[in-house]
């Protein structure tokens, strides 16, 4: 076929594709009313992933698998706002690395509503004026981030799914690297930049200062003389600033896991992960008898860390991730014998791995 003939199938091929977005779409409304009756969730992290692994099983090329994953976002994306209505909470602004975390999870397809801080996010979906909230736990080279862990051990709200994102660092200004005396960035991103910072901004000359949001950062950066802020390109972007040095990250592989949070739990999908919280009873060898349960039942732990309890002295949260869903009798049966022997236990949720 030539070029004109080529084109044409192209076009008889886009006709069948609209045919069969808006018949999905149809049948999507009906899913909706459906979801209302019962009164479950609009997104369903566990829906999410069959959709994914079964478009992945089904096709064999030439189409790239991340090209699929990218379509399909947006097509449930689309099919989610018909079925209702959703807003996003999540740290920051457009631009944030939350941000970049909450469409890649809910496409563009819903409303996103920036919030000054952790608390914010939280508190946004707790009060029911968002139906989801997008804040980050953990990154691969600072660790933890507290707030997260402090507000899930005290909220209600549940762990419905996960989304990791590889994160950059920029170095961005109005003003030449020579004039600048200030840079602003949130705490994690100052410490994930540390030793770039010290050969290239020491203190004694750049005074270094920490905001909320790197959005933040980047706003300040816009309109203060002197300044600068660590942020991402998307930042640069959206405020006006100049790239004065890209990837300034300490550690080239750095990524960043963000949890959604709601009102609702995650059914199983057959490979999940489960993230709880206990206290435990000071004496000695109660941490090791703690975690034998999760030995004993071949459970493998992906994550533990202690937090100080705030309202009580030298008393500690332990927070730990582990392969499963709490629905698997495994599970339950670990879960079961550490609850008899904690002060204090809380899933905070199970969701696809």
């Amino acid at each position: 076929m030539d070029l004109t003939q080529l084109r044409h199938k192209i076009d008889g091929i886009d006709a069948q594709m609209v045919r069969l977005l808006n018949e999905r779409a149809a049948v999507s409304l009906e899913v909706g009313k459906e979801k209302r009756k019962s009164n479950k969730g609009i997104y369903a992290a566990d829906r999410e992933r069959q959709v994914f692994d079964r478009i992945k099983a089904l096709s064999k090329g030439p189409m790239p698998q991340g090209a699929f994953e990218a379509v399909y976002r947006e097509i449930m994306s689309s099919s989610i706002a018909l079925e209702k209505p959703l807003s996003i909470a999540y740290l920051g602004a457009e631009g944030s690395n939350s941000y970049a975390a909450a469409t890649h999870k809910f496409g563009s397809q819903v409303e996103y509503r920036g919030r000054a801080s952790i608390a914010e996010v939280f508190q946004s979906v707790e009060t029911g004026e968002c139906d989801y909230g997008v804040v980050p736990i953990e990154n691969s080279v600072e660790g933890s981030v507290t707030p997260t862990a402090d507000r899930l051990a005290e909220s209600d709200l549940q762990v419905c799914a996960q989304v990791t994102i590889r994160i950059s660092h920029n170095l961005l200004s109005k003003e030449p690297l020579a004039n600048i005396k200030k840079i602003y960035s949130n705490p994690q991103v100052l410490s994930q930049c540390r030793n770039w910072l010290l050969a290239n901004m020491p203190p004694d000359r750049v005074k270094q200062i920490s905001v909320a949001a790197t959005t933040d950062g980047a706003k300040t950066a816009s309109v203060e003389k002197g300044s600068a802020a660590l942020a991402s390109l998307e930042c640069a972007r959206i405020y006006g600033l100049n790239v004065l040095q890209a990837n300034v990250q300490d550690v080239a592989h750095n990524a960043t896991r963000f949890f959604i949070i709601g009102h609702q739990g995650t059914r199983s999908t057959g490979k999940d992960r489960t993230s709880l919280v206990f206290s435990i009873k000071d004496k000695p060898g109660i941490l090791y008898k703690m975690l034998e349960p999760f030995a004993k039942n071949g459970i493998n732990l992906t994550r533990i860390e202690s937090r100080p309890i705030k309202k009580k002295a030298w008393d500690y949260f332990f927070f730990v991730d582990l392969e499963g869903h709490q629905d698997d009798q495994k599970v339950q049966k670990a879960l079961n014998k550490l609850d008899g022997m904690c002060k204090f236990l809380k899933v905070l949720g199970s969701y696809p791995a």
